[in-house]
This record gives structure tokens, C-alpha cells and sequence, in this order.
């Protein structure tokens, strides 16, 4: 019991519901707690810069040459084309259903981030502006992607240095502070139940009950998107290897349990690659590379999520994004969902990278932390699914599914695999499922 108690998605929850009944309850005099929801949005706010450039900086400079060639080509196409996918359908979705629609804060944009957010006269402008001239000016206004692409020529460089010289003093350097600055995220997430408290309180105090229907939208967006990416990756397997897709949900329910209820594609992961090996019958190979890279890339339910994320913040203050910041959110949305863009620490970091990136209002992302636990159970249950899904397609193009196995006249065994440290090695790419 005490344990349950202790749990941070049962303890955000809870303050989530309090919030908006006291919010309810007392009206406008609930926004006299709005500072305090601030400062915790604030704390957050603060981590993002030093997290994202020591993420990408590790990510890229500890890259291998190893997985180079036609499975890679394959894993990495199939892979962004499913996430590209993603980030549209999700603007489809979140430009019909308007899930932000109805809490209006069209003047809520920080005044720090005006100049980061000011519209370019053009996109070669645009263009131009993703890179800095002074890396330091765009830290100081979180700047991000001219901050990513820094982080990017900086990691490549490294990584050079380092097979050049073997000396990989630097690259731990920035690992180390990527640890700190995640140890400083979790400290900061210790009090997320009082500030989820105060916004919704704020939130529901000022706005009124649109906050809970604005909540469902947000969380019905995203399952309607999850339903229909699922159904294009079985159409898509389907098709391309000829396999009768009514074996899928038997094969696939103890991956599926797991990530549902743990919403952790790093737990998931050595019961999705013992799944794909002896019960769906991928070559170990393949397996092994497609379903590694898939658990820093094959994040499609992220990607998903991610976008409407956007949209609903824009929906949320009043905002018409243009088709060059719509393309900007999904390449973003895309991004995080890259090995070497991911951005760990919990989706508030996620949530408010994008706000800051595209110059969005912060006051309504108390109201996605608050319903995020049913968000990441979409996100993971998408995840892991998609990755498998994707290790069958590359398995195909090389004739690598043994079909006797997916038919269930065959048994396999994976062979001798220490899956808990294989766990270990992948658990810092279980950023945000």
C-alpha cells in the first residue's frame, strides 16, 4: 500500500484532480497559486539547455561505424518513414478534433522567448537562422535548434577526434553532466504533485471545466492516433510479407502487457527481442540491430504524441501556426524521437523543449503532465509493437522470417543472451515513451 502510495504518476494524478476540484471550488481566487505552478515550470525550463546539448553531444559522439549497409539502409528508412507519418497524421488529427480548443491563453507567450519566436520574413531566413553566430546568445534564449545543430558538428567532430585518437576524455565529460543534469531533473520532479496542484488549480480556477474536456480531447487524440498507425503497420506487414495478421495479437499480448503497464520500452525491451526471435520468427541478427536502434528511433507513438503536443499548445493560446512552423513542430517532433535528439527526463522536459523551441504559451502543459501517464501508456504500447513490426519488414526484404516459427510449427530459442544486461545498455534511450 505504501508503495502505491508512493508512486509519482498515482501522486501526480491525484493533485491533478484535487487541483481542478479546488479550482472549481474557489474560481479566480485559485490563481493566487498560479507562481507557484510557475516555478516549477520554471525548474524545468532551466534543465533544458544543458540536457539537450549533453544528449546530442553523447549521442553522436559515441556512435559507431558497426550496422553500416542494407539493413541499416532498410531499419533507418523504414524507421523515419513511419515517423514522418506519424507527425502528419497527427496534425490531421489534432487540426479536426482542435484538442486545445476551448482554454485560451492567446496572451501567454514569455516575454523572453519573444525574440526566438519573432517570424522570419522568409524561409531562407528561417534557414539561415538555424544557425547561430553566437552559440552562447542562443543558450542564453533557448534558442534550440540552432543549439541542436551546435550540439550535432560538435558530437561529429568528437566522434572523429576520439577514432582518431582513442582519447574519450570529453565525450565522458559531457556524459557525466548529462547525468547530473538528469539526477537534478529527478529532484525537481519530487515536487511535481504541488505544482501539477497549483496549475490545474489555476487552470480550472480561470478557465473553468473546459480544463477536463480539453484533458479528454487531448488524451482521445492521441488514442485515435495510436489506433490508426497500429492499423497501417499491420496493413503494411501484412502486404509485404504475406502473413496472416490475425497471429499478431496473440504473438505480441506479453510485450504488449508489459509495456502497458510499466510504459518503459527499456523494461520492455528483452521480451520484445525474445518475442520477435521465437515467436514471430526474425533472423537473431536482424533482431538484434533492428530492435536496438528501434528503442532510441522506433519511438512512433512519440512521435505522434509529440506533434499534438504542439498543436494543443498552439490550440490552447489562440495561435495559427504556419505551414513553416507546422513543418518545423514535426522535424522537432521527429527529431526527439532520433537517437541522437533524444531528450531524457520525463515528458515535462519534452513538453516544454517544444513550447520553447516554437515560441508556444507554457500555462496549459500542467494539464498534459497531469494526464501524461495514460499519454505514455498510448505512446509505449505504439512503441514497442511498432518496433517489432518494423524488424519484420527488414527481415523480409532478405528473406530472414522463418515463417514455420510465425505459423507455430516450429520452436526457436533465443540463444544465450544476457537480456538484463542488454537491458542496462539501452536503459538511457527509455527518454520518453
Amino acid at each position: 500500500m505504501k508503495r502505491t502510495l508512493k508512486n509519482p504518476a498515482l501522486q501526480i494524478g491525484s493533485a491533478a484532480i484535487l487541483g481542478i476540484v479546488f479550482g472549481l471550488l474557489v474560481g479566480e481566487w485559485a490563481a493566487n497559486l498560479k507562481f507557484v505552478g510557475d516555478l516549477f515550470i520554471r525548474l524545468i525550463q532551466m534543465a533544458i539547455v544543458p540536457l539537450v546539448m549533453t544528449s546530442v553531444i553523447v549521442a553522436t559522439g559515441a556512435m559507431s561505424g558497426s550496422g553500416m549497409g542494407r539493413m541499416a539502409a532498410r531499419t533507418f528508412t523504414w524507421m523515419i518513414g513511419f515517423s514522418v507519418v506519424a507527425a502528419i497524421l497527427a496534425w490531421c488529427i489534432s487540426a479536426v478534433l482542435q484538442p486545445g480548443a476551448g482554454i485560451d491563453f492567446s496572451a501567454a507567450v514569455d516575454p523572453a522567448l519573444q525574440e526566438s519566436a519573432a517570424e522570419a520574413t522568409g524561409w531562407q531566413e528561417t534557414v539561415v537562422n538555424f544557425v547561430s553566430t553566437n552559440i552562447f546568445a542562443a543558450m542564453s534564449t533557448a534558442t534550440m535548434v540552432p543549439i541542436i545543430i551546435f550540439s550535432l558538428l560538435f558530437g561529429v567532430a568528437l566522434n572523429a577526434f576520439i577514432a582518431k585518437t582513442g582519447n574519450r576524455l570529453v565525450l565522458d565529460f559531457f556524459d557525466q553532466i548529462q547525468q547530473i543534469v538528469l539526477t537534478m531533473i529527478r529532484f525537481v520532479m519530487l515536487i511535481a504533485p504541488i505544482g501539477v496542484f497549483c496549475l490545474l488549480a489555476n487552470l480550472a480556477g480561470t478557465v473553468g471545466f473546459a480544463v477536463v474536456t480539453s484533458g479528454l480531447k487531448y488524451l482521445g487524440s492521441t488514442l485515435i492516433g495510436v489506433l490508426v498507425l497500429l492499423v497501417l503497420f499491420v496493413v503494411v506487414v501484412w502486404l509485404r510479407t504475406g502473413l496472416n495478421p490475425a497471429r499478431l495479437p496473440a504473438k505480441l499480448s506479453d510485450q504488449t502487457m508489459i509495456a502497458i503497464t510499466t510504459t518503459s520500452s527499456a523494461v520492455t525491451y528483452p521480451t520484445v527481442l525474445k518475442t520477435a526471435i521465437e515467436k514471430v520468427g526474425v533472423s537473431q541478427p536482424v533482431a538484434n540491430f533492428t530492435l536496438s536502434v528501434g528503442l532510441t528511433m522506433g519511438s512512433y507513438g512519440a512521435v505522434l504524441n509529440y506533434m499534438i503536443v504542439v498543436m494543443f499548445l498552439a490550440q490552447s493560446g489562440g495561435i495559427t501556426l504556419d505551414f513553416g512552423t507546422i513543418v518545423l513542430g514535426m522535424a522537432l517532433a521527429i527529431l526527439l524521437n532520433m537517437g541522437t535528439i533524444t531528450v531524457p527526463g520525463g515528458f515535462p522536459v519534452v513538453a516544454m523543449f517544444l513550447a520553447t523551441s516554437l515560441g508556444l504559451p507554457f500555462e496549459a502543459v500542467g494539464l498534459l503532465i497531469a494526464v501524461d501517464w495514460f499519454a505514455g501508456i498510448f505512446r509505449t504500447f505504439l512503441n514497442v509493437n511498432g518496433d517489432t513490426f518494423v524488424a519484420m519488414l527488414v527481415a523480409n526484404a532478405t528473406n530472414e522470417i522463418d515463417r514455420d516459427v510465425y505459423d507455430d510449427k516450429k520452436q526457436v530459442t533465443t540463444d544465450a543472451l544476457d537480456l538484463d544486461e542488454l537491458k542496462g545498455k539501452f536503459e538511457k534511450a527509455d527518454a520518453v515513451d
